[in-house]
């Protein structure tokens, strides 16, 4: 009996064949009135349980070899351009071929993995997590900006000194900087310290990308630096209008 073609995804022939190569082995699986098939190509893995699901084997029958009358099937078409541009089209040249076939529920792939459960899962618990995010960088910019306030009010006696001096605006405003810099260098690399120590806390809900991703961290750190840095510009332009006279008098 000559077998029948099969397809099978690489997670399968590495299991049954190791380092051999797939194609053109047969198969004959239990239960199946030991019906031979032939390996005819080996495909990339895919998920089709779920985008959480653990990798398992898969094997492809041709159509015509496994079409049962009312079961349904799923076409799926990679375009260059918008997947919606092209229903109409596929649609035709379905029924050109074949004109009992009907096509319905359209839907682009990313649409189809946005209303996955495993999808809301991962992307609401991680919205939360960005809002919370957002808010405590808000509140810890607030509470720089009244930290290094403070700080200025409390040294316009040792600002107007050095003014009296002959200290420029620009030396003040580069020392009140300075000074922030450091405490907001400080914070950032404690900071990075503990999120690194607790990305495995969040590693459950990344699809796709590492609790340790390089890029992330990258682009972070230099953004929480200069956000600490614009919370403190305006009481660091404050401290450069400061009136020697004043600030002498001020004690």
């Amino acid at each position: 009996m000559r077998p029948a073609p099969l397809i099978v995804n690489q997670t399968l022939a590495r299991l049954v064949f190791r380092q051999r190569q797939a194609v053109g082995e047969r198969l004959i699986f239990t239960g199946d009135d030991s019906t031979p098939y032939e390996i005819v190509g080996v495909v990339g893995d895919e998920k089709i349980n779920g985008l959480d699901a653990q990798q398992t084997p898969i094997v492809y029958y041709p159509y015509l070899q496994d079409s049962s009358p009312g079961t349904s099937r799923v076409v799926v078409a990679r375009t260059e351009v918008e997947p919606a541009s092209l229903a109409a089209i596929i649609r035709n040249e379905s029924q050109a071929l074949e004109s009992g076939v009907t096509i319905s529920d359209v839907r682009p792939m990313r649409q189809v993995i946005a209303d996955t459960p495993a999808t809301f899962m991962r992307r609401y618990p991680a919205l939360l997590i960005g809002v919370f995010a957002l808010l405590a960088l808000v509140l810890a910019a607030v509470g720089i900006y009244g930290v290094i306030s403070y700080t200025v009010n409390q040294q316009t006696h040792d600002i107007g000194v050095r003014m009296a001096l002959g200290a420029q605006r620009r030396d003040v405003l580069r020392l009140v900087l300075g000074r922030a810099a450091l405490l907001s260098l400080a914070g950032v690399s404690i900071g990075v310290v503990a999120a690194l120590a607790l990305t495995r806390l969040m590693q459950g809900l990344l699809f796709g990308v590492t609790a340790h991703d390089l890029a992330t961290f990258a682009l972070v750190t230099p953004l929480l630096f200069v956000i600490s840095l614009l919370a403190c510009l305006l009481p660091a332009r404050r401290a450069t209008k400061v009136d020697p006279m004043v600030a002498l008098r001020y004690e």
